[in-house]
């Protein structure tokens, strides 16, 4: 039986020999090649500024401590999102406010954050479900005329354009990851893009125990540097392992982005009839990290794509149903009633740029009989329910 995963980092022998450059320089650190990933990301996004660091968590979160968000202070941001968007907020002591989504995009809705704007609201956290981008004028509509920043969390959506415009370059600041299943994968990894010189500063400062020097800057070279810690800092640093695998990876990314479109566009084709799909929304291009389907008997529908061996993945189980959200928060479900119910629908299909014409055309034959069977399962119920309806009409005439 074949075997397809959900994601798989497309590493070439061009990512192989750059790492292999790396471990013998003898820097494997925050170093060169870092410096050199984030000026060419910033040269590819258009930005001024990108400060690479661990993870996307550690992007939002130095961005919210740079930004002097704390305790008293609330964000709003979606709840359908991966948890580590309100881990951050709750990292700096401020309150999470969810903000329910639109049932097309699965993001944010822009009137629903105008609806929960407070005099304690200090920052908008859109989050570019699946790669998707938020609206991003409505979005800044609301931020701008009230002075609150807007951080977008484009985990998914490095690739992604909205009205011309590359996500990255729209906001104060734009948080990126290179995890593993990225579309620019790194093993790990996230960063910082905008074009306040000095809010990259002080996450650069930030991701580094607060200290006023780069290692490689006080190591690098035969000059005498001195360096300081100006204030608390964090170990968020990104290494030159990471930045070799990153830049590999930026060099073929365009590439890597059309294959992931090409298949998204065959699934788009293929499943249009049974109504399971996200549209591409106007005005915008989608980075295709994930492709989501909306279906009804989720449960089946995974057991019979695992049955033919085709993994699948929940992006993501709302963060208001969380046990731990639950337990401090409270049952919010009543007051995000479509986050809630996309959280109970949504279940994500491979998506990679390996995945050959011949996987892409099994997982479709495979998702197209299981949309068929629940159809039919559907049908099946409905008919029976009015069979037993009938059948009770008769009994009382």
């Amino acid at each position: 039986m074949r075997r397809i995963p959900l994601a798989r980092p497309s590493v070439s022998q061009a990512e192989i020999d750059a790492v292999a450059e790396v471990l013998r320089s003898g820097w494997l650190s925050a170093g060169p090649k870092t410096v050199e990933f984030e000026h060419e990301l910033a040269r590819w996004l258009g930005v001024r500024h990108v400060v690479a660091v661990n993870s996307c968590t550690s992007a939002l979160h130095l961005t919210l401590v740079a930004l002097g968000i704390g305790p008293g202070d609330e964000v709003i941001t979606s709840p359908i999102t991966f948890v580590s968007t309100v881990n951050a907020i709750l990292y700096v002591g401020a309150t999470p406010v969810l903000a329910d989504v639109d049932p097309v995009s699965m993001n944010i809705r822009p009137g629903e954050i105008a609806r929960h704007v407070s005099p304690r609201t200090k920052a908008i956290i859109p989050v570019h479900m699946a790669g998707q981008p938020c609206d991003m004028d409505e979005i800044h509509e609301v931020a701008d005329e009230r002075g609150i920043p807007v951080v977008e969390d484009a985990a998914h959506a490095l690739g992604a354009t909205y009205r011309g415009r590359k996500i990255g370059t729209l906001s104060r600041a734009t948080c990126f990851s290179f995890y593993a299943s990225k579309n620019l994968a790194a093993g790990d990894g996230g960063a910082v893009a905008t074009a306040d010189e000095e809010l990259a500063q002080r996450v650069r400062r930030l991701r580094f125990h607060g200290i006023s020097s780069d290692a490689w800057k006080r190591y690098g070279d035969t000059t005498l540097r001195n360096w300081q810690a100006v204030e608390l800092g964090y170990k968020a640093n990104f290494t030159d392992v990471q930045a070799a695998l990153a830049l590999s990876q930026l060099a073929r990314f365009e590439r890597m982005q059309a294959r992931r479109e090409e298949i998204a566009q065959r699934y788009r084709r293929a499943f249009e009839p049974y109504e399971v799909t996200f549209p591409e929304l106007p005005g915008r291009t989608h980075a295709n990290h994930l492709f989501v389907l909306k279906v009804g008997d989720r449960e089946l529908f995974r057991q019979r794509l695992a049955e033919a061996g085709v993994a699948t993945g929940i992006h993501f189980p709302a963060v208001h149903l969380q046990p731990y959200f639950r337990r401090r928060f409270g049952d919010l479900s009543a007051e995000l009633p479509v986050a809630t119910l996309l959280s109970q629908q949504i279940v994500s299909i491979p998506l990679y740029p390996d995945l050959t014409d011949d996987e892409v055309a099994y997982v479709i034959d495979v998702v197209t009989r299981t949309l068929e069977e629940l159809h039919a399962r559907e049908v099946g119920r409905v008919t029976a329910v009015r069979r037993t309806a009938l059948s009770h009409e008769a009994v009382e005439a």
